[in-house]
């Protein structure tokens, strides 16, 4: 019961870090440049820039009817982590607008503003992600679409929703370099909450075919202390049955499987793979 409520507060403080870094990257940095990064966020960037109406009333105002039509279309998956990290972001943003006054400006070099401000939001949304929470926006307004438009895939209307929103920056800012910074920010922004949330720790599976399959296994036991298995295969061309050992290993091992596989038998066929994530005995424990 203690393990579920620290993995319950765990998870909510995640969420409230990741959703802060997310508006001092807004607040600070993009913002002020019109740096719009696809997103609610952007679009509400956008909308303050035409309207004066602040950043946060336009999340909360676009994100709140969004939550409601998307528990209504995908039932309650978003839950109440959404909601909170929802209303959180707007908190922060308004909070970081008072305190520190909405003038302020780190810096009026585009290219850093989006580079920047893209890390500090990719790192926020990759700490709401890892926590199983989303900020709603286009994820949310993606899923809804694909129920309608299923031939597109959610990836494919997040980016092109995406897309739209850093366009319409560049419209707005009658700038189309605003358009192309907006851009850098945005593929910063995904490929940084991607790497928060795979991390940093990534494992490489090797498949194995070879005439000496039980010793090349067994040794790989012995030494290096993994566990191996045999998949039943067989070959298209000659028709025989083979086994192919399969063998997930750390960074630190994959020198070691090679060597093996090669001192006793040097026409093996190898194939090795990135793995992000592994679950199990001898790796990271599943999160129940």
């Amino acid at each position: 019961m203690g393990t579920k409520k620290e993995k319950y507060i765990m998870d909510y403080l995640g969420i409230t870090i990741g959703v802060a870094l997310m508006a001092l990257g807004l607040v600070f940095f993009l913002e002020p440049n019109t740096i719009a990064p696809g997103g609610v966020t952007g679009l509400a960037i956008i909308i303050q820039k035409i309207t004066g109406i602040p950043i946060d009333v336009t999340n909360l105002v676009i994100n709140i009817p969004l939550f409601i039509a998307g528990i209504m279309l995908l039932g309650k998956a978003f839950g109440a982590k959404t909601a909170y990290a929802t209303i959180m972001l707007s908190a922060f943003i308004r909070f970081f607008i008072i305190i520190f006054n909405q003038s302020t400006l780190f810096t009026d070099d585009l290219l850093l503003s989006a580079i920047y401000g893209g890390v500090i939001m990719g790192a926020g949304i990759g700490l709401v992600f890892r926590t199983g929470g989303t900020t709603g926006g286009t994820d949310l307004a993606g899923a809804m679409i694909n129920k309608f438009i299923p031939s597109l895939s959610i990836a494919k209307l997040m980016m092109i929703l995406d897309l739209i929103i850093v366009a319409a920056a560049g419209i707005v800012e009658k700038r189309l370099e605003t358009a192309l910074y907006s851009v850098i920010a945005l593929y910063t922004v995904v490929k940084v909450a991607d790497f928060i949330v795979e991390g940093l720790s990534y494992s490489k599976a090797f498949y194995i075919i070879s005439n000496k399959p039980d010793e090349i296994g067994r040794k790989i036991m012995q030494e290096i202390g993994r566990g191996v298995t045999a998949l039943e295969g067989r070959g298209l061309y000659t028709g025989n049955k083979r086994e192919v050992l399969m063998c997930v290993v750390n960074r630190a091992q994959v020198t070691k499987v090679k060597k093996i596989v090669h001192e006793i038998d040097d026409k093996a066929f190898i194939m090795m793979t990135t793995i992000h994530e592994v679950l199990g005995e001898g790796f990271k424990e599943i999160n129940k």
